[in-house]
């Protein structure tokens, strides 16, 4: 090989290590960190409801069930979140559904479940404080087509991201929702809640957040 050509390769394969490592680098930079948000064993970083009725951990799962009277309750971070993505593993078990994720302040809530009152389930989408908006769930920020990703009766993974003003969510790795709203701008707990007046159950695992 002539002095040419060796430095032509050189050259090529110095271009080739540095797009390589320029890929990398801008790959782990993309790469959200995430912790755990709950640890699988007990209520750190997690306020308890006074009285707390429906919470408990039992075998890494942060389980919600209802009592003799039907109330309800929230499970709240002791920390606020305001850009993050959160991940989580829900399962629902009762004749009747309605659960969800609160964030932000004022707080709203990505649905899962049944509507009390559109009576209707609308997993997946935007159940906002109807403050500005006709409807708590305003079109734009309806589920589609959740249905064909729902496992009923097993474990479904969810994946919702609040970054400045649009809050979208996946479930089982497809996208379903997204809402654009500049009413909830502040940081805020998240919330777990277990509606009051429904027999059910609800487990949560796998909760982790990376903060944006």
């Amino acid at each position: 090989m002539n002095s040419r050509l060796l430095s032509v390769s050189r050259f090529a394969l110095f271009a080739a290590i540095v797009a390589v490592g320029s890929f990398a680098s801008s790959a782990m930079a993309e790469e959200p960190k995430f912790v755990p948000l709950f640890n699988g064993k007990d209520f750190t970083g997690w306020k308890l409801p006074e009285p707390n009725l429906n919470w408990s951990v039992r075998e890494g799962v942060l389980v919600g069930n209802s009592e003799e009277k039907l109330r309800g309750s929230n499970l709240w971070t002791v920390k606020s979140y305001g850009n993050f993505i959160l991940d989580i593993d829900v399962k629902c078990e009762g004749p009747e559904i309605d659960t969800g994720v609160d964030l932000r302040t004022p707080s709203f809530q990505l649905q899962m479940g049944v509507s009390r009152s559109l009576k209707r389930d609308m997993t997946g989408s935007w159940l906002t404080d109807g403050k500005g908006d006709p409807t708590r769930y305003p079109e734009s920020g309806r589920a589609n087509d959740w249905e064909k990703y729902f496992k009923a009766g097993d474990w479904n993974t969810f994946r919702i991201e609040a970054r400045g003003n649009t809050f979208t969510a996946w479930l089982n790795g497809h996208k379903i929702s997204q809402y654009t709203s500049d009413r909830y701008a502040q940081p805020g707990p998240i919330g777990l809640q277990f509606h009051d007046t429904l027999k059910m159950k609800l487990g949560f695992r796998n909760i982790r957040i990376a903060e944006l």
